[in-house]
């Protein structure tokens, strides 16, 4: 009597066959080859076909060429001189925008100059700071460009699609940039921003553009 293994039926390999272990062709029952997990969707290439907010490997593939600090120092300084010279010219018949007369003739005379002076210039920093914010807002969510940046040909965009700003945004990116220049630390916030236009990667962003989620970018 034979001890040999009866031989497979036909059609099935043979146990010691090396490929009757391989894994079947073809995607498994559920149709997808993640082992029925679906597989991960399209990479999303942005609204202008790159890659990041803007879409593609490269961050600023596919946008208009960011905005020069240069361009965007001298813009500020047109915006700046647009509203600050209606506005002193508006508070001369009150005293200027500084008033340091007193009619105290006491020997607190010094302090009197000096709280007269501190009163009547946070007065006109308020009226400044709201006429600067209302203008930024305006003229920003109206076609993303102010008067210097109309000018010198840029504009804000918003940095995931390259909108005109809303509202919302078009507020926030004014009252970061426009606050503490006006009413706490002047020359510190300028700098800091006009250090961060020229060294910000990718996108030269201030701080009113991190704030807003913006950018600038030159326009034809």
């Amino acid at each position: 009597m034979s001890n040999e293994p009866p031989p497979p039926p036909p059609g099935q390999p043979p146990e010691d066959d090396p490929f009757s272990k391989r894994p079947p062709q073809g995607p498994p029952p559920g149709g997808s080859p993640y082992g029925g997990e679906q597989p991960p969707p399209p990479y999303d290439r942005g609204p202008y076909g790159g890659g990041g907010p803007y879409g593609g490997a490269d961050p600023l593939a596919g946008m208009p060429p960011l905005a020069e600090p240069g361009k965007r120092i001298l813009a500020r300084l047109i915006d700046f001189l647009v509203i600050s010279i209606p506005l002193y010219l508006i508070s001369l018949p009150f005293g200027g925008a500084v008033d340091v007369t007193s009619d105290n003739g006491d020997d607190d005379f010094g302090d009197a100059i000096s709280n007269s002076y501190s009163g009547h210039q946070l007065i006109w920093s308020l009226i400044a700071l709201v006429v600067y914010v209302a203008y930024d807002t305006y003229l920003t969510h109206k076609d993303g460009r102010t008067l210097g940046m109309r000018l010198l040909k840029m504009r804000v965009a918003m940095l995931n699609d390259g909108s005109v700003p809303d509202t919302g945004s078009a507020l926030m990116r004014a009252v970061v940039l426009w606050l503490p220049a006006l009413l706490c630390c002047p020359c510190l916030w300028w700098l800091i921003n006009i250090v961060l236009m020229f060294t910000d990667k990718p996108y030269r962003q201030g701080l009113q553009d991190k704030a807003a989620k913006t950018v600038v970018v030159t326009t034809p």
